[in-house]
């Protein structure tokens, strides 16, 4: 894969992804597939003047995308990479986490640990200040998307909506899974990033890496009972991997 330049190129890899995910029946195209339409979003919001800087906002979705590309590409040819995506994709290989799993360990590592990074660099010669509203305008393309996100998961399993709508708890549960994470630390990341000294960067980015990556227990619960219901959620998911991730894209 080449490196990207504009947000078009990126949307191609993930293409490429999401293909070669449903010819091999890979679960690492479920957050491809997710990922792809907030791509498409940001581009609308770019193309429509939503953002205040259109230009810096394509690179920002550039750089930040490149960051899951790059993974993406040294996980298959087994080079070294950011140890939060390292787990992520190792659990691709396993049988048994549900889709919505696949997504948070997704949306942990892009944007617990990339985002930050990417914002950073964008304003690595300017004021990051003055790309706070933008950054918070990402959060609200984000957040259209949650009720695409939530009909697809229902669709993949459809008692999920019932239950959901029986505990009252819908709404907050599909904003919470979905990109709620943006707004709780990705910001302050960036603004410590921005600040770092390049001498200091690799062993503070390394030391959040670390971090991030310890989230992973907190999707994968050890409690036996949280553990039963995911298994009977992933015996009651409907279709194959590859059926999944065209719901996921579709």
């Amino acid at each position: 894969m080449n490196t990207p330049t504009t947000i078009d190129e990126v949307i191609a890899q993930l293409d490429e992804i999401i293909e070669t995910s449903i010819a091999t029946n890979s679960p690492m195209g479920y957050f491809a597939a997710l990922y792809r339409k907030v791509t498409v979003k940001v581009k609308e919001g770019i193309a429509t003047d939503y953002f205040e800087n259109g230009p810096r906002m394509e690179q920002l979705d550039v750089i930040f995308a490149n960051r899951y590309l790059h993974a993406y590409q040294a996980y298959q040819t087994q080079n070294s990479l950011t140890e939060s995506w390292k787990k992520t994709f190792e659990i691709s290989a396993d049988y048994w986490p549900i889709v919505l799993q696949h997504l948070l360990l997704g949306m942990n590592a892009h944007i617990n640990l990339d985002l930050g990074i990417a914002a950073a660099e964008v304003c690595k010669n300017e004021n990051i200040q003055d790309l706070k509203g933008d950054f918070d305008k990402i959060n609200v393309v984000l957040s259209d998307l949650v009720g695409e996100v939530q009909d697809d998961l229902c669709e993949i399993w459809p008692t999920l909506k019932r239950i959901l709508k029986w505990s009252k708890n819908l709404d907050d549960f599909m904003v919470d899974f979905s990109m709620k994470l943006a707004r709780n630390g990705a910001w302050k990341f960036a603004v410590e990033v921005h600040a770092t000294s390049p001498s200091e960067l690799p062993a503070f980015i390394a030391a959040r890496d670390q971090k991030v990556a310890k989230n992973v227990k907190l999707i994968f619960s050890k409690n036996i009972f949280v553990r039963f219901v995911y298994c009977t959620i992933r015996w009651r998911e409907k279709g194959t991997v590859a059926q999944k991730i065209e719901i996921l894209r579709n």
